[in-house]
């Protein structure tokens, strides 16, 4: 839309072409006489203060000016969440940002299969408890000096040394954050230590010509925000769409066996996880997060390692809004992996201020039909039992499930941690039922040693779902030592210098290089500066497309941060870019063009890049994985828009 002119009214009598030109000349010629004069303001200035609206919000309040109050409650949180992408603490690193080294130092095979990236750090992973793992998440939080590198997701890749010689391990890098010069990221990727060994793993990074990387998975996610099903070769998960809630499984076996949860619920999509919830004073209703219309407030990572959903806010009344107490703040986190037959999910439950629970549950499933025929429970010991729990461990359970004797099905959830702060020790109850009201089998943890909760007070919970094709005979061992593995994770440390001898490369795990040939190389195709049409080129030339709607910042969409990857292949170069929010979803704006009032040059990516020699055909994906925020853009683009450097 072209902005009015504050010099010439025009009033459209014509729909000519000429006409059109005459006023973009007219507008732009505006822009250009205002630039010089207009001050330079910072971010803050160009806003409001989460201070300011709040005192509008409380005059508003005052005077009953309810929709004044609506707009600003939302505006106010659109303020939140700006400022926790630029406050929010980056979280401790494993290794300092300064501890790294360069490539150069690395031996001549090494270096040469290396060949693109500039610098790397060392780790070591240990197997302490003598057990035989498969598969097992490791995440880790580093950070790099911010002038080595530009995207973590993109130019950061894993590599293990195996048998003297290094092999790229896939990973996932996601929660990148740039704060005081350094930036931050957190590390995913599956590990298989042998017992009692440890590993040593190079972490490469700086290389401007890398890709964002594509690795096999069977993680297949589909949907938009959190209404997601996610699936692996063992099952299919499925979401409500309305909560996010997991709503169905499907196990991935011949029969397809689906749990699922019927019936009408309470007046909410029914599921087969129903926590979490509580009951208020007086026992006069529950308060339940399956009854909220959406989600308050979400966070959605996916990749080919794992699908993260969290959720978070506080939970609904059956009348809501009527009642809206603001006391008990409940965060969920699922984490679906790939290649396992479990998945997780983390649980919070802060008090925001004094209250009174009657009851409050923490976990509880349910799965109607009659899909199983035998239950199970794990004691204290870590120890699977088959049949009902005894009266004198009824509160002492840290594990419970089903499983069918002819099919074989099975789903059983493992207690990982179940903790409290400002409380007593919490009851560790939910004793499976085989029948529970028609539905079917059942579990139902009430943990609460007291009903007065103390504001301050926190209920943690991690639990780990499995589903395997279970048997008296092998099931229980199976479960037993998948939680021996998951209470004593695989140990996480940086690694010392390595030591370059006469018998090779010395590290924490012995000997890690003797000198052997090292086969194959790092780099796909286009990652080393071996493109056929320069990628600095195409990097340049983006510089070239501006965001016109900031009309004197003259800022570009690699300063803003909004291209997320070049590729070129042959002839064709491939652009993967974000918008700036969902307000803006029509990329086409800067691939093609549309009515610019820019006073400087400003030109459609389609057409800058084709003016690359060597070109010949230009392909903008779009993508809001992940969704981009104020740390994407650089130093230069941050000076630009008035922002703080971070």
């Amino acid at each position: 839309m072209v902005p009015s002119c504050p010099v010439l009214t025009w009033r459209f009598q014509s729909k000519s072409l000429f006409a059109c030109v005459i006023i973009v000349m007219l507008t732009a010629t505006t822009v250009r006489s205002q630039e010089s004069s207009a001050p330079v303001l910072s971010a803050a200035e160009r806003s409001d203060s989460f201070e300011e609206k709040m005192k509008l919000l409380q005059e508003a309040w005052e005077r009953r000016d309810f929709e004044l109050a609506r707009s600003l409650t939302h505006s106010l949180r659109d303020t939140v969440i700006q400022t926790q992408h630029e406050e929010e603490p980056a979280g401790q690193s494993l290794i300092p940002a300064e501890d790294f080294r360069t490539s150069e130092t690395l031996p001549e095979e090494w270096r040469r299969w290396s060949n693109g990236w500039k610098y790397f750090k060392t780790l070591t992973i240990e197997e302490t408890a003598g057990e035989i793992r498969r598969m097992e998440p490791v995440e880790i939080r580093l950070s790099f000096p911010g002038d080595q590198i530009t995207s973590l997701r993109r130019e950061l890749r894993l590599a293990r040394i195996s048998n003297h010689r290094l092999t790229e391990v896939p990973c996932q890098v996601f929660h990148e954050v740039t704060r005081q010069g350094l930036k931050y990221a957190s590390i995913l990727w599956m590990a298989e230590p042998e017992p009692l060994a440890k590993q040593t793993y190079f972490v490469f990074y700086g290389n401007p010509n890398a890709e964002l990387p594509e690795y096999p998975s069977d993680l297949d996610t589909k949907g938009e925000g959190f209404a997601l099903d996610i699936s692996n070769a063992y099952y299919k998960a499925s979401l409500s769409r309305q909560t996010g809630q997991l709503e169905r499984i499907t196990l991935r076996r011949e029969h397809g066996l689906e749990l699922f949860s019927g019936g009408e619920g309470h007046g909410e999509p029914p599921g087969i996880d129903w926590a979490h919830d509580y009951v208020d004073t007086g026992s006069f209703q529950k308060l339940r997060i399956s009854l909220w219309e959406t989600c308050p407030d979400f966070e959605i990572i996916r990749g080919p390692i794992c699908t993260i959903v969290r959720r978070w806010g506080f939970p609904h009344s059956p009348v809501h809004p009527i009642y809206t107490p603001s006391r008990l703040k409940v965060s969920v986190e699922y984490r679906f992996y790939t290649g396992l037959p479990w998945f997780q999910k983390t649980g919070t439950m802060t008090a925001v201020k004094n209250f009174r629970a009657e009851a409050l549950r923490d976990d509880e499933w349910v799965f109607s039909g009659q899909s199983f025929t035998d239950s199970v429970w794990m004691n204290r010991d870590g120890k699977l039992l088959i049949g009902d729990v005894p009266a004198e461990s009824q509160k002492d359970i840290h594990g419970v499930g089903f499983f069918h004797r002819q099919s074989k099905d099975s789903f059983i959830s493992l207690f990982l941690e179940h903790s409290a702060e400002g409380l007593p020790e919490l009851a560790h109850t939910g004793a499976p039922i085989m029948y529970y009201r028609w539905h079917g089998a059942v579990w139902s943890r009430y943990p609460l040693p007291v009903k007065d909760v103390p504001e301050g007070a926190v209920l943690k919970q991690k639990n780990a779902y499995i589903s395997i094709p279970f048997t008296e005979a092998d099931g229980p061992q199976q479960i037993e030592q998948l939680r021996r593995c998951l209470v004593q994770p695989v140990r996480v440390a940086a690694a010392s210098t390595l030591v370059v001898s006469e018998s090779g490369v010395v590290g924490d795990a012995g000997v890690v290089n003797d000198g052997s040939v090292q086969p194959g190389q790092l780099a796909r195709p286009g990652e080393s500066g071996d493109s056929s049409v320069p990628k600095e080129q195409i990097w340049e030339a983006l510089r070239d497309c501006k965001d016109a709607q900031l009309y004197t910042a003259d800022i570009n969409l690699v300063e803003l941060g909004l291209i997320q990857d070049v590729r070129v292949r042959g002839g064709v170069v491939t652009v993967v870019m974000s918008m700036p929010h969902r307000g803006r979803s029509r990329p086409g704006y800067f691939i093609d063009g549309s009515i610019s009032v820019h006073p400087t040059l400003s030109v459609p990516i389609r057409e800058r890049i084709e003016q690359v020699p060597g070109v010949q055909q230009v392909v903008v994906i779009h993508t809001w994985d992940p969704e981009w925020n104020s740390n994407r853009i650089t130093p230069v683009g941050r000076t630009k828009l008035g922002l703080p450097e971070n």
